[in-house]
């Protein structure tokens, strides 16, 4: 196994871990945009306000994109076992 094999299985991986978390990131963050525009329009400065619509976007954001983060995960998985034998030399 060369160190580029290596680099191009951790870059793999953070790619992976990148467009696994991007989903519920980016709604937490628009999510907590909308509030924090709410409450400056309002003047209410609650800072436990945004937790509840932050979990339920969270959680719609979870379901519908659950199943591609699913295959996603499991296709780099298959392909990292798959790739085993020629990381040992067989």
């Amino acid at each position: 196994m060369t160190p580029q094999e290596v680099l191009d299985i951790g870059r793999e991986a953070l790619l992976v871990t990148i467009w696994l978390a991007a989903p519920l990131l980016l709604t937490a963050l628009i999510v907590g945009l909308l509030i924090g525009m709410i409450q400056a329009a309002t003047q209410i400065q609650e800072m436990t306000l945004s937790f509840i619509p932050k979990l339920i976007g969270m959680a719609l954001a979870l379901v519908i994109t659950g199943t591609w983060m699913l295959q996603l995960i499991m296709h780099f998985t298959e392909r990292l076992y798959q790739s085993i034998p020629s990381m040992l030399g067989g």
